[in-house]
């Protein structure tokens, strides 16, 4: 039995040599075809088949043990059917040529060793192989090995079972589990080696490596495109020289070689290439002594980076120069209200705190340092802090704004928001436009006052007492309360003005308009001149009584006033006053009625001897007479 194991043990090796040896010569199959590279594989694996049996035991005449069915299994597993099948073509010829009572027996055990193989490669085809299935693959070959030599009949009869069955089952597993284990660390170091290779040759970037005299000993095709060659091969051997000019390619050799003598890799290296911008990094390569014998390369395409670079450095300068020569000032906060960019405009727009106005600081405490100086004069009395958070939140948000700081400078802050969160704020100095702005208001009210006054009295004209009467009734009308009137005529004026000339009749009428101004006193009351000599009085909210009280103040001040009248009949100036009296639906539906009935009332007062007060209603009602003589 002890010889049975050391010529197994030689058989053993040579199957396990067969297969390292196609581990070793895989590669080279790898590259041409993946179909070749099947058939190479079978091939191989039919002659460490044809050569276990060359070295087989003759264990009954006719009967042959080896370790044949380990390669056949493994072609199936690793090579599937193209392998399997022409593996066990060659190794059940040979087997058929050797002959002997068990051979239709060895090849069925044969063929059942290569099924069980393709049956694991379709099992395993959608994952990559494991440790795990190569133990399988052995434990199923050692299963059918045991099934045939328990089953077929030559085998059954020379009692092979009893006889080298464990031998003959624990080295088949063996060699199965050897050589499946050296085909998978192969199947992995070729797949490492196919992703490095790729990664390599596919790269974006321009990759090299070369010797000790920096010449080229390989590339990968980006490099060879950018030097317009056809294959990686063909810059195999060149150097720079070979492809620059040659200064350029001096000083690209007197760094690859201060890198190599100093082993200090030369990171981000600028080069200018075929019109292209790179960016290059180089390392030393080293044996396992440590010695350098080379370098590596890599090269990035910065071009349009660069062009884009520029191009931003370029805007970039262009926009500094327009926002430093702009006259507003412009501000950025981020969404959480730090000032991330101004101008100088920004800051010289607001003097007092324009120190605190810098990139970095918050919103409050900018806020803070406004209140602190007093630059706002509108900032409402109370809890500071509270200004200063609704301030703050209200900074995120799109508003136009008109501030006037503490020396009467008026600005205007326009906020709007971006998508992000910033606040971008444009501060503009407004104070010649408010300023002018002001001015017209100011204008525009002294033209109103001039259109609405009466030039020689300083009452209200005549057309601004007809928009204030219209105004005033409607409001009365609404409010269903008494409105009265009085119209007022000097008496006697013309003859006055032909006795005493026009200046004295103008300061006549001043007289007269000062004492109608001193005989009401609530501000909605109004006294108008109407016409030359002639004025009205309105009293919103007053009865015909009220109205009465009035006039008859009115005549006693005039009758103060003891202004000496030559051609009147009481030897002074007079008035002679109409009173009209209404409410509610007189003055919803014709309030005009009032001036009607006061103008009829004034002139039944004058024909019936001047100097008196008449009121007349616009409703049938009896009429009031009062001599004030």
């Amino acid at each position: 039995m002890n010889g049975i194991w050391t010529q197994f043990g030689g058989n053993l090796s040579f199957v396990c040599l067969a297969i390292a040896l196609w581990a070793l010569f895989s590669i080279q199959f790898q590259r041409r075809s993946f179909r070749l590279e099947k058939i190479a594989f079978g091939i191989i694996a039919g002659c460490a088949s044809i050569g276990s049996i060359l070295l087989a035991i003759e264990f009954h005449p006719g009967i042959y043990i080896d370790l044949r069915f380990a390669p056949l299994a493994l072609a199936g597993m690793f090579g599937g059917p193209i392998a399997a099948g022409l593996a066990l073509s060659m190794a059940a010829a040979f087997r058929f040529v050797v002959g002997g009572t068990a051979m239709v027996d060895g090849i069925t055990t044969m063929a059942a060793a290569a099924g069980i193989g393709m049956a694991g490669h379709f099992w395993s085809r959608k994952r990559s192989l494991g440790l795990l299935d190569v133990a399988l693959l052995g434990l199923a070959v050692g299963g059918v090995l045991v099934v045939s030599m328990a089953l077929l009949p030559t085998l059954v009869i020379a009692h092979v079972l009893s006889g080298v069955g464990f031998p003959l089952t624990a080295l088949n597993c063996m060699a199965t589990a050897l050589g499946g284990f050296v085909l998978l660390k192969t199947q992995q170091w070729e797949l490492e080696r196919s992703i490095l290779v790729t990664a390599f040759s596919q790269s974006p970037d321009y990759l090299y490596v070369k010797d000790r005299n920096s010449r080229f000993i390989t590339v990968n095709e980006n490099m060879t495109r950018l030097f317009r060659f056809r294959s990686t091969a063909e810059m195999t051997g060149l150097s720079d020289f070979n492809l620059l000019s040659r200064p350029l390619a001096e000083e690209l050799y007197y760094l690859e070689q201060q890198v190599m003598d100093t082993g200090v890799p030369l990171i981000d290296s600028n080069e200018l290439i075929e019109g292209r911008c790179l960016l290059a990094s180089k390392v030393p390569v080293r044996d396992k002594q440590g010695r350098v014998i080379g370098l590596a390369g890599v090269t990035r395409d910065v071009t349009e980076r660069t062009t884009l670079e520029r191009e931003l450095r370029e805007s970039k300068n262009l926009l500094s120069h327009a926002m430093a020569n702009m006259s507003d000032g412009i501000a950025m906060y981020d969404s959480r209200g730090f000032l991330i960019f101004c101008n100088e405009q920004y800051r010289s727009a607001f003097p007092l705190s324009g120190d605190a106005r810098v990139v970095g600081a918050h919103i409050s405490d900018i806020l803070r340092r406004i209140i602190e100086t007093g630059e706002r004069p509108d900032i409402p009395d109370g809890d500071p802090e509270e200004w200063i958070k609704a301030a703050s939140t209200s900074l995120h948000s799109n508003k136009d704004e008109e501030v006037q700081l503490h020396n009467g400078d008026w600005r205007s802050i326009r906020t709007r928001l971006a998508e992000d969160g910033t606040a971008m704020a444009v501060v503009s100095n407004i104070t010649a436009t408010k300023e002018a702005e002001i001015a017209l208001r100011l204008s525009a009210e002294q033209l109103k006052n001039l259109a609405e006054t009466d030039g020689l009295t300083g009452m209200v004209n005549r057309r601004a007492f007809d928009e204030a009467f219209a105004r005033e009734t409607a409001g009365s009308a609404r409010k269903n309360t008494p409105f009265s009137l009085l119209m007022v005529d000097v008496d006697r004026f013309k003859a006055y003005n032909d006795t005493y000339g026009h200046p004295a009749g103008d300061q006549c009428l001043r007289t007269v308009s000062k004492c109608l101004r001193q005989s009401v006193s609530r501000p909605a009351d109004i006294v108008a001149r109407y016409g030359g000599e002639e004025f009205v009085v309105f009293l919103p909210d007053t009865s015909a009584k009220g109205a009465m009280i009035v006039a008859e103040q009115f005549a006693r001040r005039l009758g103060q006033e003891n202004i000496n009248h030559s051609g009147s009949e009481f030897g002074r100036v007079t008035a002679s006053i109409g009173i009209s009296c209404a409410t509610g639906a007189v003055l919803r539906t014709n309030p005009n009625r009032l001036l009607t009935e006061a103008d009829a009332a004034l002139y039944d007062a004058k024909s019936q001897g001047r100097n008196r007060i008449l009121a007349h209603s616009p409703n049938p009602e009896r009429h009031a007479l009062k001599d004030v003589g």
